[in-house]
């Protein structure tokens, strides 16, 4: 384990857990446009996944994602003149955090997303705080306070107004995988922190996390279904490289670098109910009483840590 963490040694582990006794207790105000803006942009991108997904191959479609969002990524960062090397030494935890949070993850959705309804999967991915929470009490020695623990019982019993009676099976499972994949790489994200900004760092861990996709579509796939997609497949290729991944993944990786990992994961579970009414919106259905309570529960919990303690 010493390789993870990289040339700070020990020093870099003890200062960051030491800085989790003063991170804040909820999400500061000058995150919460970065959490609207994530919110917005994830939300509606399960039904463009959806989208893309009727035309184009699992394992093509992540390495459009990952290969052309980082380019767009790396593209901008060196216009601006921004640095993009990775730090010495830190090449190991890289490969373990892009692992985690991209390569799994990547798959583990698309796959089960072609077996499933978008809402649904949306709602099981977004069980991450249930995975989350814990693996942060264990790993970083988080505390879980009142607040945390209201918020994540609000948040899962919105869940589980939405989660129907069928939920279990092959594609049920894959997501609930990438969901524990998502937690484990965002709490190794805080246990052995990149010394680097969120921009390339945003952009390194896609592209290190493409590459087993990379391969994959090359070996396992047809690409000539890319020659004749439809214009429904083609938006949801783009909206996941310009919005979803390119702009999207940046966004993530400053809200969870910046805050616990209870208040961060609790903080997306917005997310699934902006993905199951965007794809009532799309499909011309009415919410069912079971989503607006469900709804209702879900900001309760949101609210439990965007509002400051009081003092």
């Amino acid at each position: 384990m010493d390789r993870l963490h990289g040339a700070a040694g020990n020093e870099e582990l003890h200062a960051a857990r030491a800085a989790l006794s003063v991170e804040l207790d909820h999400l500061p105000r000058r995150l919460w446009w970065l959490l609207a803006g994530l919110s917005i942009a994830w939300g509606l991108n399960w039904t463009a996944m959806k989208l893309a997904l009727a035309e184009v191959p699992p394992w093509t479609f992540r390495m459009l994602c990952l290969g052309l969002g980082s380019a767009v990524l790396f593209a901008v960062l060196r216009a601006g003149g921004h640095p993009l090397a990775v730090p010495r030494g830190q090449r190991a935890r890289l490969a373990l955090l892009a692992f985690f949070n991209i390569t799994l993850w990547n798959l583990l959705v698309a796959f089960g997303l072609t077996m499933i309804p978008s809402g649904r999967a949306a709602i099981l991915a977004y069980t991450m705080p249930v995975w989350a929470i814990p693996l942060s009490m264990w790993l970083l020695g988080e505390r879980l306070t009142g607040r945390r623990i209201v918020g994540l019982g609000l948040g899962m019993a919105g869940l589980a107004l939405l989660v129907g009676p069928d939920a279990v099976n092959l594609g049920s499972l894959l997501v609930l995988g990438a969901a524990l994949s998502w937690a484990l790489g965002s709490v190794l994200q805080k246990r052995y922190p990149m010394a680097m900004p969120p921009g390339p760092y945003t952009a390194w861990i896609m592209l290190v996390g493409g590459a087993p996709i990379f391969a994959g579509a090359v070996l396992l796939e047809d690409w000539r279904a890319l020659g004749t997609l439809g214009a429904g497949a083609a938006f949801g290729v783009a909206y996941n490289v310009l919005i979803a991944f390119a702009w999207a993944h940046w966004a993530w990786i400053k809200l969870a670098t910046s805050v616990p990992i209870s208040v961060f994961s609790l903080s997306m579970l917005v997310i699934p109910v902006v993905g199951v009414f965007s794809g009532m919106l799309l499909l011309e259905e009415r919410p069912s009483a079971a989503e607006y309570a469900a709804l209702v529960l879900v900001l309760a919990a949101l609210f439990t840590v965007i509002r400051p303690r009081a003092r």
